[in-house]
């Protein structure tokens, strides 16, 4: 539509209009000797080049070097496959695992990490695991951590301890008070019922330690601590059976239940889940129902602190997730060794 106004004006008005677009172009080359145009401005280049008189088709912007390297351009374009430059991206699940493993493990640098992917069959170079990390901002492994968590402190002392402790039943006709005693393996959360009784003196409880030791055979060497209260069960001849397999018992402060805080949520569950809601006609019939219960709690009931596992599962645990990597903690978590999943 522009062109066509130009129609129906004079020439007089047409030659002072090109002489300030002539004087605009001066000034443009002046400042920007190199001008950037798009598509279609080459195209109204390219069409109305041929129009103009030879002597001043040198003077301007398109020259005919200018059309043949558009040419060459658009040929190379359509004819010239496209070459990739530098390194494949990796792989998205790699990136993630590299996440994983760099914030599972805070002292593992990159050749570590490098070194872990290849033995489970990803082949990466340290300074790609170097660019993933520090694209998720995630710094050096001097950097990550430089001392050890709580958590993992705290986990790593829970698989060495065992904290025992008493709680009763009152039967139902007899109103007879029954003292069950169980051992409960903190890291694991694994229970160990000793017994039941009526009468728990000192050489009943020395007894059941003794059954302990016999429970966990050659495992016995793996705890380093007991926890227990101020009761009078708990004799010198209780502290020596267990000083015979360097197990140090420790006690609770007076009247501090939640310092043995691990027994005295079994024993809550216990109540809630058995004891309050069926009635106990006796000694006998106690232990039938914490058998049956005990079974349940260690190879079936999900626990929050085991990720909703059980403690030794007695049947094969389902994967739902899609994750075929599995971390295999070592030292109660202080060291993680990584292998697929079967």
């Amino acid at each position: 539509m522009g062109w066509l106004v130009l129609l129906g004006r004079s020439s007089a008005s047409k030659d002072v209009e090109l002489l300030v677009l002539r004087h605009e172009v001066a000034v443009l080359r002046r400042t920007n000797p190199k001008p950037r145009m798009g598509w279609a401005d080459r195209a109204v280049f390219a069409a109305l080049i041929r129009l103009l008189p030879k002597p001043l088709r040198a003077h301007r912007l398109v020259t005919p070097g200018t059309v043949l390297r558009w040419h060459r351009r658009l040929v190379a374009r359509k004819w010239t496959y496209p070459n990739r430059i530098g390194r494949p991206p990796i792989d998205n699940a790699v990136a993630v695992l590299i996440e994983r493993m760099a914030t599972e493990n805070h002292t593992w640098g990159y050749q570590r990490i490098q070194g872990e992917l290849l033995k489970l069959g990803h082949r990466v170079g340290a300074s790609t695991i170097r660019r993933v990390l520090k694209r998720l901002r995630i710094p050096p492994a001097p950097i990550r951590c430089t001392d050890t968590t709580w958590r993992q402190f705290l986990r790593m002392q829970a698989s060495t301890m065992l904290a025992c402790d008493f709680f009763h039943v009152d039967c139902a006709a007899t109103l007879k008070r029954v003292y069950v005693f169980f051992v409960l393996e903190v890291g694991s959360r694994y229970v160990h019922l000793l017994g039941a009784t009526s009468n728990p003196d000192g050489a009943w409880t020395t007894q059941q330690a003794r059954n302990l030791l016999m429970d966990l055979g050659d495992r016995a060497t793996e705890f380093r601590f007991l926890v227990r209260d101020r009761a009078g069960q708990f004799t010198a001849s209780f502290e020596a059976v267990l000083a015979d397999v360097d197990i140090r018992v420790v006690k609770t402060p007076a009247r501090c239940p939640q310092a043995n805080c691990f027994a005295e949520r079994f024993v809550r569950t216990v109540r809630a889940e058995l004891t309050d809601r069926l009635l106990i006609f006796g000694e006998r019939h106690l232990r039938a129902v914490l058998t049956d219960y005990v079974q349940h709690y260690n190879g079936r009931r999900p626990h929050r602190a085991r990720e909703l596992r059980p403690p030794r599962p007695s049947h094969p645990v389902a994967d739902l997730g899609h994750e075929r990597i599995k971390r295999r903690p070592v030292l109660g978590g202080l060291i993680n060794e990584y292998e697929r999943i079967a």
